[in-house]
């Protein structure tokens, strides 16, 4: 696993596992990430990181609409 170093403000301090929580959860969002990879980058289980997504506004049900209809008309 690759490490960035991020500067953030010094206000952010004790928020700083919710900053790294966010970013994870809007890679998972982007499809940048896998469930399991984000919670990973996140520090917890993949139970608790789809628990938290919701905190993020992001859908544990990441996979498009488009694709969803396409998928129920090959059935």
């Amino acid at each position: 696993m690759t490490t960035i170093t991020l500067q953030v403000p010094d206000s952010l301090g004790e928020h700083q596992n919710d900053t790294i929580r966010f970013i994870a959860a809007k890679l998972y969002e982007s499809g940048k990430l896998s469930l399991g990879q984000a919670a990973e980058m996140a520090g917890v289980t993949k139970r608790t990181f789809a628990e938290l997504l919701g905190d993020y506004g992001v859908s544990l049900l990441n996979y498009p609409v488009s694709d969803m209809i396409a998928d129920a008309e090959r059935i």
